[in-house]
């Protein structure tokens, strides 16, 4: 007689969710798990980081990688609209927010980041709503407002000048709106650049038509029944008949919290993503692992496959020892990379900066010995692939730093095929070639036997250009009899 299968509860359908959800059916979980998701928002999950494709027009069908029919043909219970309230870790019980209760064995919080969102005045109206106007930017549902809202001709302020909020801006100015960004910090994605990178980055920003506010918050939304609107800390006003709050996120730790699980600035994991409540895991962005919380996607997917390799007994050892940050993103338009440090530490760092005033890019290293201990790119990142290489594998610099920046300037055959293509899916360069090799002769024929391109999706430029330069061997046609 086979034992019961244990009963799996993931909390949270987002991108972390939808990564585990393959890293576990991949390894057999159905034959020992039963598999239950609870998701707040409907629908199946969607890759987040391509809002604004949805917000610029593109059906919203485009960015989702699991509807709801994939649940049901997998085995895997879907609960989509359906908020958890609490987990009872003693009777071990899901209890959501209508009033349902679900019973579970092992469960999984995977719930992701919310949405920073500014105490305003007159941002909501008498009963707490936003008032028509302001809109949060953060899911599929705010995409689809926001675009009903948006026309031509019309004045939008967006607060956040990180990620999401250039994000925003860029396609409600290739949409014909007039567009202001305002932003609290010195300089725009203060986060991944220094100060001159974010000077680089808001030179092309400005040259799209978008107007930047750096250094400035807003006070008070303006408007009686609409938004018109907003002053901002210098008393100065703008007019606006849309705000958009891009201003970043927190960990999502509501339903943690009220389950008594410990919990710092997320929910406090160990090395196998457990936390100290006997059956309780969490991964993404609402886990901290070892002191430290992670903003991006990557992270989120190693973590899923160990948890996987835990759950399923494939590797019971396998450990999650940190991630090393890096990006490579097409932020409005503009090629961005960022790794490790973007400052030195110590006094013996190097650094190492080239500007290039009439093309509008700017590169930098920091440099350690022969350490590559970070890297900036803005406007020009051709050399971000190698460079990812380098940070990842903690390969030693040339002993001329500045010949990292020349992409494969020092690279033999071998080294090529290292090359990291995909950053969020760690594809490397000669799987790719692998795979065109093995008749992937189209971008999304790449992405479907690699996952290259599925995440953030900046590397599908180089796809392309990989499959131009190693096209795919012609299709053997068999001679008539």
């Amino acid at each position: 007689m086979s034992p019961r299968k244990k009963r799996l509860v993931i909390i949270g359908n987002g991108m972390a969710t939808c990564r585990l959800l393959d890293e576990l059916l991949e390894r057999d979980a159905l034959h020992r798990y039963e598999i239950a998701v609870f998701g707040a928002e409907r629908g199946g999950a969607y890759n987040r980081i391509l809002l604004s494709k949805v917000l610029g027009g593109d059906d919203p069908d485009a960015i989702v990688t699991k509807p709801p029919s994939w649940y049901t043909d997998h085995g895997v219970q879907l609960h989509d609209g359906v908020s958890v309230r609490r987990l009872d870790t003693a009777a071990k019980i899901v209890e959501t927010e209508d009033g349902q209760s679900a019973r579970y064995d092992l469960a999984v919080f995977a719930t992701g980041s919310q949405p920073l969102v500014p105490p305003l005045d007159g941002m909501t109206n008498g009963d707490g709503e936003l008032r028509p106007g302001v809109f949060i930017y953060r899911t599929l549902d705010d995409c689809l407002k926001m675009r009903a809202h948006a026309r031509a001709g019309d004045n939008a302020v967006v607060l956040g000048g990180g990620l999401l909020g250039l994000e925003a801006a860029k396609v409600l100015s290739d949409a014909g709106l007039h567009v202001t960004v305002v932003h609290a910090g010195r300089t725009l994605m203060n986060v991944q650049l220094d100060e001159l990178g974010g000077e680089m980055l808001e030179r092309q920003i400005e040259a799209y038509g978008i107007f930047v506010r750096t250094g400035r918050t807003l006070e008070a939304v303006l408007g009686d029944s609409f938004v018109d609107g907003v002053r901002l800390d210098d008393d100065k006003t703008l007019a606006a008949d849309m705000l958009v709050l891009a201003c970043g996120v927190r960990p999502r730790v509501d339903v943690a919290r009220a389950s008594d699980l410990p919990i710092n600035k997320g929910i406090i994991v160990n090395d196998t993503l457990a936390t100290e409540v006997p059956g309780v895991y969490a991964i993404g962005e609402c886990a901290e692992h070892a002191g430290r919380t992670y903003g991006i996607v990557t992270p989120a997917w190693e973590q899923a496959a160990i948890l996987a390799e835990v759950l399923t007994g494939a590797n019971p050892q396998a450990r999650y020892r940190g991630s090393k940050v890096y990006t490579r993103l097409k932020v409005a338009g503009i090629d961005v990379a960022s790794m490790g440090r973007i400052d030195p530490e110590l006094d013996s760092d190097e650094v190492i900066q080239v500007v290039e005033t009439r093309r509008g890019a700017y590169r930098k290293l920091v440099v350690r010995g022969r350490a590559l201990v970070g890297a900036m790119l803005v406007g020009n990142t051709a050399a971000a692939a190698d460079l990812v290489r380098i940070f990842d594998r903690g390969d030693p610099l040339p002993d001329d730093p500045l010949e990292a920046l020349c992409p494969g300037a020092s690279s033999g055959g071998d080294e090529r095929a290292d090359r990291m293509v995909c950053n969020c899916n760690k594809v490397s360069e000669g799987r790719l070639r692998e795979a065109i090799s093995c008749g992937a002769a189209s971008v999304e024929a790449l992405c479907l036997a690699t996952r290259a391109g599925t995440g953030c999706g900046s590397c599908r430029t180089e796809l392309a250009q990989l499959l131009a330069r190693h096209p795919p061997p012609p299709t053997r046609i068999a001679a008539a009899g």
